[in-house]
């Protein structure tokens, strides 16, 4: 659901340390900090970010009511001097973003908040909650979508996500990923996308008879007449009464847009291939042929490898809760703190776990393409006071691997900015899109993936890199805390 007020939608330890920083005057210091990911959803080649619209809702509407004060003084755990500071609380800093449906990589930050570090340590919870569930959903449908080859996808998981918010703001990111449509009315309604839906099978068993359910349901849609073929007999009964009901629908002047039979169960390969022949032979070669029935995108792959005559995929279950996979993971890491005199400290997080090394200090990101092909060669990320062209060769360093380099030839390749302004000294500078140009815009991101990179199993993983001045910062960073220590 969309709430005014997430304000209280954070973990208990920032508001400790916010009042530890109030305590210790840090409250006004200004930090850095970088959200980001570590392993693409699935492990495939790519992820797609999304729920930055909801985001800025959550920041604009942030404040304490005087009844969240009360429950804060109720806990025993907070003095009068911050609640106080919290009456008066207002998000005052600058945030950057990628723009949702834009293709993303592991270890790139998607957003990155600069504030006094008593409002940005707030922030992060629901950040977080908010960016890694979209993203998730996102990345899942994109996967199924691209499965499909360009068949329909149609999003129906609301009965089985968890929760209604989740219902909600999962079809939203599925719609992103670009699927054309969700069976969720509320959604449909909040963001103004398509919505669609056919019957169940207590429709047809509502009925005496299978022909009466279907006769019926003709005549309240005839111009998007989906009948569901399954319920007794799918060969022998049901697409034989569908045929009965369209040739019915014909012969009295209907114009047959849009219509044809859903498949619910069984070997959709062998009945597809039966239903279409049955179709066919009949003289409905334009009906549609639409299955569900828990797919998701290995089994919508598997079943086009195979020869499935389905043209439309109603997905659910393991589209919503992204079933295989189930969490996004993305952090909240600490990349800069600024001084007295305004400068700018970078930080690092060195970890026994190498993978869990962060990137310092305050950067920006430069997506790099093939001049030719238009096609992402990698993101390439630097320090924010760094302006790097195409007008010089370029030498950078895998952030894996600094021994790893690619030496890049002037007039080659094409550089794009990735992170926007969102918020400027706490005002929103950024009108998001409808969520239509947010799914065109992730179309032409993924068709500027190579092949390899999309590939539903064994896909090619593209790993960012540095440049020279960040990988040298890292480099000497992680040598005098290594050193020290």
């Amino acid at each position: 659901m969309k709430y005014d007020n997430l304000t209280l939608l954070t973990d208990f330890y920032a508001l400790t340390m916010m009042q530890g920083y109030l305590e210790t005057n840090k409250q006004n210091e200004i930090v850095v900090f970088d959200v980001f990911y570590r392993i693409n959803p699935q492990n495939g080649g790519y992820a797609i970010v999304a729920g930055l619209e909801q985001i800025i809702d959550y920041i604009k509407n942030i404040n304490f009511s005087e009844d969240d004060i009360l429950y804060l003084r109720s806990l025993n755990k907070f003095n009068e001097k911050f609640l106080s500071y919290l009456k008066d609380f207002k998000f005052t800093g600058d945030i950057y973003a990628i723009p949702e449906g834009t293709v993303v990589f592991p270890k790139e930050p998607l957003l990155t908040i600069k504030a006094p570090i008593i409002e940005a340590q707030l922030l992060e919870a629901c950040l977080l909650n908010i960016l890694n569930h979209q993203s998730l959903i996102a990345t899942k449908a994109s996967r199924i979508v691209l499965s499909a080859g360009g068949d329909n996808v149609l999003e129906f998981g609301l009965r089985r996500a968890q929760g209604p918010d989740a219902g909600i703001y999962g079809a939203r990111a599925a719609i992103i990923a670009g699927c054309s449509s969700t069976s969720n009315v509320l959604c449909g309604k909040m963001f103004n996308i398509p919505i669609s839906g056919t019957n169940a099978h207590s429709w047809v068993m509502s009925f005496s008879d299978e022909i009466t359910a279907f006769r019926e349901y003709a005549k309240l849609y005839p111009n998007s007449c989906i009948l569901l073929v399954d319920t007794y007999d799918t060969l022998n009964s049901g697409v034989p009464n569908a045929i009965k009901v369209f040739k019915e629908l014909k012969d009295s002047g209907h114009d047959l847009k849009f219509y044809g039979v859903r498949l619910d169960s069984g070997d959709l390969v062998s009945i597809s291939k039966k239903v279409r022949k049955q179709l066919d032979d009949a003289g409905f070669k334009d009906a549609v042929i639409s299955a569900s029935n828990e797919l998701d995108e290995n089994s919508i792959y598997d079943l086009k490898l195979k020869g499935a005559e389905i043209t439309v995929w109603g997905v659910g279950t393991n589209l919503i809760t992204s079933k295989d996979w189930s969490s996004f993971g993305g952090v909240y890491k600490l990349s800069a703190i600024y001084d007295n005199n305004g400068n700018s400290i970078p930080k690092i997080k060195v970890s026994n776990s190498t993978e869990k090394r962060t990137n310092p200090g305050e950067k920006k990101i430069y997506r790099i393409y093939n001049k030719d092909t238009k096609k992402i060669e990698t993101d390439l990320l630097c320090l924010s006071d760094e302006l790097i062209t195409n007008n010089n060769d370029l030498i950078i360093f895998n952030s894996e691997d600094n021994n790893i380099t690619i030496n890049l030839k002037k007039d080659t390749f094409i550089l794009k900015d990735l992170l926007v302004p969102i918020f400027k000294n706490g005002n929103c500078v950024y009108n998001s899109p409808n969520i239509l140009d947010i799914q065109q815009h992730c179309k032409e991101e993924l068709e500027s993936l190579s092949y390899d990179n999309k590939k539903i199993k064994n896909p090619d993983i593209i790993t960012i890199y540095l440049s020279s001045k960040l990988n040298n910062l890292k480099k000497d960073m992680l040598k005098r805390v290594i050193d020290k220590n």
